[in-house]
């Protein structure tokens, strides 16, 4: 049996194309579960990918995390800071997703390991993200990172899309 080395990483711009193409999977994905059509409208990633993606491995007050498995980047995570009322600080995790021929062999996990230290290393007070309704796994993954709900938002539609 060959045995696979994964592992999660700051990302560099050698990472971009990889990084590109996960993202579209993620907000494609995403976009069709229940809430993704207004949360791939509000909080997805927009188009063109690689350009955001550029900026936040740059930014100082972002990380953007890569996991790889044999050196081939099959997942990403970005982690930004936000200043709250008292001027302490929080990390928004904006984005995670895996590849799902890559699933179940501990990037995800890698990845928030990655971002939560990332976080507790610039003081944050805490870190959140965010799970779709009915999203189980996502809900449960989070879970196990020690990250619960502490807020619920509820919509309404007004059309009948």
């Amino acid at each position: 049996m060959v045995e696979l080395s994964e592992a999660a990483r700051p990302a560099t711009v050698d990472d971009l194309e990889a990084l590109t193409q996960l993202a579209a999977e993620a907000v494609q994905t995403l976009s069709e579960q229940k809430g993704g059509h207004v949360w791939s409208l509000r909080e997805a990633r927009t188009e063109p990918y690689e350009t955001q993606l550029r900026a936040d491995i740059d930014n100082p007050d972002t990380l953007v995390a890569v996991g790889v498995l044999d050196e081939q980047v099959f997942g990403y995570g970005v982690i930004k800071l936000e200043s709250l009322h008292d001027q302490s600080q929080i990390g928004i995790i904006s984005d995670i997703y895996v590849s799902p021929d890559a699933r179940g062999v501990g990037l995800g996990e890698g990845l928030v390991d990655l971002m939560l230290n990332w976080a507790t290393d610039r003081g944050c007070v805490g870190v959140d993200s965010l799970a779709l309704p009915g999203d189980r796994h996502t809900k449960n993954f989070f879970e196990s990172h020690g990250l619960v709900a502490r807020a619920i938002v509820v919509h309404r539609s007004l059309t009948l899309n």
